[in-house]
């Protein structure tokens, strides 16, 4: 059975992912151009990143680690960056709700497809019958919260 503590920590670090869209929003209106907002939200990240790893472990990576790594691997830094980008610039544009919305469907599905092929080396856990049915049910109140949008405008 998986940690309450742990589930509590995955919980406020989702929590944190709509806050970070509008934050980045109005940050990019401080800074006047909206993307110097990822840049200066990167490097908060990088700082802290760099501060906890220190403590944690008192070590870096090493220049030969970085030689070693496969290509693929640095497409988590790719994935952040786009991520991040797009949350500053969508968020405020089309509400946090339906940036969020459809982003948290999409990693559900995607999730979700990573298992059941075990993409990456993941373990498998094929699509069962109420997962299929969640995720129906998950993109079901998609659309429909696209519709009402729609229809108070």
């Amino acid at each position: 059975m998986i940690s309450i503590r742990l589930i509590i920590w995955a919980l406020l670090a989702g929590a944190g992912i709509p806050l970070m869209g509008i934050i980045n929003g109005r940050l990019g209106k401080s800074l006047g151009v909206t993307l110097h907002a990822p840049v200066v939200a990167i490097m908060v990240a990088l700082i802290l990143s760099v501060i906890i790893t220190l403590t944690i472990t008192q070590s870096l990576p090493s220049i030969k680690e970085f030689s070693d790594i496969n290509p693929i691997e640095y497409l988590g830094g790719f994935i952040v960056a786009f991520y991040v980008i797009s949350a500053t610039l969508l968020a405020p544009r089309i509400g946090v709700v339906n940036f969020i919305a459809c982003a948290v469907s999409a990693q559900i599905v995607v999730s979700v497809l990573i298992d059941h092929f075990g993409i990456f080396g993941a373990m498998v856990r094929p699509i069962s019958l109420y997962r299929f049915l969640g995720i129906s049910l998950l993109l079901s109140g998609l659309i429909i919260t696209q519709f009402a949008d729609a229809k108070l405008k």
